[in-house]
């Protein structure tokens, strides 16, 4: 069982210069940790009235200076994820976020076809024994923040919120793009030039609704910044891609566009004869034993809560894709 965290409560008096504004605007402001849509939870279920009346149901309620509102945070209900104990990779962690090196194969989130066994589940059961802290609760419920997911494919870096300021925060910086994500990928053949942007809208496939691919029309905007790290042999290459845009499969699609799929990747890396032969005999084996895209998230930095310090974050390739690219450089 999680350890629950008690009722929290706040007193908001409202200023002269809040005089008229609606009362989720005006509580958002004045409560930083709790986000907008939260205390419009609260409002809507009765845990926020004015000192002395009955509570309050319309967040869009004006409010009047001079009124005192009190709010009260319930104790955060039990996530629907059973927590399960996992082995993680844990790069960081304080009181508001943890930072997972997530190995390839792992699935962030329960879906259909992986019930368990995801970050999630193992998050859970971490916060339950963690010397730094449980989760006091994103939204009311004991859950990590996801505010951002790595393919089941892609290893590296992620960084998870434990409660709802880390939550708020982080996810708008993601919003802003303000959030620093790199990472390395081998890619068939040597892109030319050796550096360049990828822009263009990512939307899903019309002919495999499976995948994404971009779009003439519609889709969201999506950019990617990729660089030569250098060439491996003339087959393949290990490239760095830094995210402007965060949009599924942004990276697999927009190298795959380029015409440089990332090597290994089941949807967007299938490559015919020609391409498998120019490699040696030693890394197509390597490659058909492939069953993700190599693809590596090595670099991330962010804001954890408002007022806070920037944090850096940055880890080796796997043992894996290392492997892979010391063939390809000596065969």
């Amino acid at each position: 069982m999680m350890q629950k965290q008690p009722p929290t409560r706040y007193t908001v008096p409202i200023e002269p210069g809040k005089d008229g504004t609606r009362l989720d605007r005006t509580l958002s402001e004045a409560l930083p940790d709790l986000s907008r849509t939260r205390l419009r939870a609260l409002i809507e279920a009765g845990h926020v009235c004015p000192e002395g009346g009955a509570p309050v149901s319309d967040p869009a309620k004006k409010v009047r200076a001079g009124q005192i509102y009190e709010i009260t945070v319930p104790d955060a209900t039990p996530a629907a994820p059973e927590p399960q104990a996992m082995e993680l990779d844990i790069v960081y962690e304080d009181s508001n976020v943890i930072v997972i090196n997530k190995p390839a194969g792992m699935v962030v989130h329960p879906a259909a076809g992986n019930p368990d066994r995801t970050l999630v589940n193992a998050l859970l059961a971490h916060a339950a024994i963690s010397d730094k802290g449980g989760l006091s609760g994103i939204g009311g419920v004991e859950r990590p923040g996801i505010v951002h997911r790595l393919d089941k494919g892609t290893s590296g870096l992620m960084v998870v919120a434990k409660n709802d300021a880390a939550h708020a925060c982080l996810s708008r910086q993601f919003a802003e793009r303000s959030i620093e994500r790199v990472y390395q990928a081998v890619v068939w053949g040597v892109p030319s030039p050796r550096q360049g942007e990828i822009e263009g809208n990512i939307g899903r496939s019309t002919a495999n609704r499976k995948k994404m691919a971009v779009v003439k029309r519609g889709g969201k905007p999506a950019l990617t910044r990729f660089k030569v790290i250098k060439p491996l042999g003339l087959a393949a290459s290990l490239v760095e891609c830094r995210l402007a845009t965060g949009r599924t499969h942004q990276i697999r699609v927009h190298m795959a566009h380029l015409g440089h799929p990332v090597i290994g990747d089941p949807l967007y890396g299938r490559v015919g004869r020609p391409r498998m032969q120019a490699v040696g005999e030693k890394a197509a084996a390597a490659i058909r034993e492939l069953n993700h895209q190599v693809l590596h998230a090595y670099i991330i930095g962010f804001i954890p809560v408002e007022g806070a310090e920037l944090l850096h974050f940055e880890n080796k390739l796997p043992y894996e894709i290392n492997s892979l690219i010391e063939i390809l450089e000596n065969e």
